[in-house]
């Protein structure tokens, strides 16, 4: 009977493991699939009208990759795509629905995963370049300041149209097995050419 049960709890622990080492090959797999969707749309003249609605602001479908957030001290290009529910995270930095784009006037909130796309987040320091690469232009920001918050906090999210501002977050601990109980913020603001 010992024997079955140490049999049992090795093939569990495969299966654990399969599984776990199958959802990162499918998440590298599904963000580098909009990475080129993203590359495709910001060098496609003939994208810059795609995402348009009927007023002429830009609107992309959730789940659709629609720029690219180029961060040069880590030499990282990441595919954003519009809505940060689970399945969009998986394929790329989110757009928090409701946020502005670059060019807008207000706050833009991209959110990732911090054990995918924002796992060197921690890396970056203040001055640092955030490049954002969208069908109708490139947008350049400074990081100015990075702060924790608890995970159910928020307030940081204002959706303000007074000045732009762009917003990373993540979770944290960058370490933490699990639901991290708080949030990594990167505030950034337009950059003076």
């Amino acid at each position: 009977m010992m024997k079955k049960l140490s049999y049992l709890l090795i093939v569990v622990g495969l299966c654990i493991v399969g599984y776990a080492g199958w959802e990162m090959v499918d998440t590298k797999m599904q963000t580098s699939k909009s990475l080129q969707d993203a590359h495709a749309i910001v060098k496609s003249p003939s994208k810059k009208e795609v995402f348009k609605d009927k007023d002429g602001a830009f609107k992309p479908p959730v789940g659709e990759a629609v720029g690219i957030l180029h961060i040069p001290r880590l030499n990282a290009d990441l595919p954003i795509v519009e809505g940060t529910d689970p399945d969009d995270l998986e394929k790329g930095v989110g757009h928090y629905k409701g946020s502005y784009y670059p060019g807008e006037n207000g706050q833009i909130v991209l959110s990732g995963h911090r054990d995918t796309v924002f796992r060197r987040a921690g890396e970056l320091e203040i001055g640092d370049s955030l490049e954002i690469g969208l069908p109708y232009g490139s947008f350049e920001y400074e990081i100015t300041k990075t702060k924790i918050v608890e995970a159910d906090d928020v307030s940081i999210i204002t959706l303000q149209n007074e000045t732009e501002e762009l917003l990373l977050t993540t979770c944290y601990p960058f370490s933490y097995v699990g639901n991290a109980p708080q949030r990594y913020i990167i505030y950034a603001k337009t950059k003076n050419i």
